[in-house]
């Protein structure tokens, strides 16, 4: 046995917190969506990890079982709502519930606004707004309606605009509209839906990008007070968070993971935190998760 797989998640959570329960998650093979199915079943729950790419499917699935937690895998284009919705009819077929839903998969290109096509627009709203909306509904109607449930669905920092995704922006704030509408649409079933929106967080995904965007990604950590970028554990202990008991009272919020980011105005001079202070207890890195990759632009 590695000594990889012999670690175990490091969760801030009481062990057992999700036993029984059946949480979906979209984009579970890689970046925050494979770091948050560690977390969760590491607390009991059983991780449904939904996603297009079998492979990375199954290799966080691998990953899960040899931690000793219990996974289940289901391919799925979620822009395609029968694809959707049969989906979710297996979820319950082979699990007997849903008791909550991380709304994660997404993902956008870096291009300016004129050099977005109508295709490239509607491909990203389709994937960050759409795939989401279509996964909740169906969660709502096929069981949620009757039984009660946590959604979360991660966002992103669109706050002051996203330059060079504006599609992704756009759908973005779309989404954060839909967490509010389905937080009171849906509250009379028992089912609460918030979002979580990271902020520069380093994460598989920063691997996608071109390799000319390097410098760039790497350059971002210098505009963020707390000098840093969050890492996928910091991520996934706000969305634990929000499908636990402890966030029964809440619904319809954003939960910011961002280090102030959106706070950042021109003219207050150097705001990135010193290395002494980034080591501080009460900012310092979370590094809950015993199987955390370092994206290669930073490597």
């Amino acid at each position: 046995m590695s000594a990889e797989s012999a670690a175990r998640y490091r969760s801030v959570f009481a062990p057992g917190l999700f036993a029984g329960r059946v949480i979906v998650i979209t984009g579970g093979g890689s970046g925050i969506g494979r770091c948050t199915a560690h977390e969760l079943a590491s607390l009991g729950a059983t991780a449904v990890l939904v996603g297009r790419n079998p492979d990375k499917l199954q290799t966080t699935l691998a990953e899960i079982e040899a931690d000793g937690g219990r996974a289940g895998v289901q391919v799925c284009d979620i822009r395609r709502e029968e694809t959707v919705r049969a989906m979710v009819t297996a979820v319950l077929d082979a699990h007997g519930r849903i008791d909550g839903l991380v709304n994660n998969a997404g993902g956008q290109y870096m291009t300016p606004l004129e050099k977005i096509s109508a295709k490239g627009w509607q491909a990203v709203i389709d994937t960050n707004l759409t795939g989401g909306f279509l996964v909740a509904r169906e969660c709502y109607l096929q069981t949620m309606q009757a039984r009660g449930g946590a959604v979360v669905n991660i966002v992103a920092d669109m706050w002051g605009s996203m330059p060079g995704m504006g599609h992704s922006g756009a759908a973005r704030a779309g989404m954060v509209s839909f967490t509010e509408t389905a937080a009171l649409e849906w509250a009379k079933s028992g089912v609460r839906v918030n979002a979580v929106a990271p902020g520069y967080i380093a994460s598989s995904g920063m691997d996608h990008y071109p390799a000319e965007a390097g410098p760039h990604l790497r350059a971002m950590r210098d505009t963020v007070p707390a000098g840093r970028f969050g890492n996928e554990a910091e991520t996934s202990a706000a969305i634990v968070f929000l499908l636990s008991p402890a966030a029964s009272f809440i619904s319809g919020s954003v939960l910011r993971v961002d280090g102030a980011r959106p706070q950042v105005r021109l003219g207050w001079g150097q705001v990135a935190a010193s290395a002494e202070a980034q080591a501080r207890d009460a900012v310092k890195p979370f590094d809950g998760f015993h199987r955390a990759v370092t994206p290669k632009v930073f490597s």
